[in-house]
């Protein structure tokens, strides 16, 4: 069976930094790509970071600088350092990993929560 479990949420003070983890089981984690989304309270889930399978990335606009995605295929695990976090990067963060070609798959871990105090 394939999941996925994200870990690292916290409560962190403005400016600090907190690292996601994405772990995978039952899935090739180098054939996938994986993302970080995250949902605030009344909001849409949004994509905050993405890394392809060949490791090129894409952030969203307003964590540029600052998130950066990477991964370690060996260890099916896939990062989100978050540094100089501000409030507004407070949200429940899902790691998604998806497979368009056969095995298709896409994924998603439980979520795991950050918070960022003022």
């Amino acid at each position: 069976q394939v999941h996925v479990v994200e870990s690292g949420g916290g409560l962190v003070q403005a400016g600090g930094s907190l690292r996601l983890s994405c772990a995978g089981s039952g899935i090739p984690f180098s054939t996938a790509a994986i993302g970080w989304y995250r949902q605030a309270p009344g909001k849409q889930r949004e994509l905050v970071a993405l890394i392809n399978r060949d490791s090129t990335t894409n952030y969203e606009d307003m964590v540029k600088g600052r998130f950066t995605i990477s991964r370690d295929n060996a260890k099916n695990t896939v990062w989100l350092q978050m540094t100089n976090l501000k409030p507004e990067d407070s949200a429940v963060y899902y790691c998604n990993a998806k497979r368009l070609n056969f095995p298709v798959f896409d994924v998603w871990g439980q979520g795991t929560q950050v918070t960022v105090s003022s």
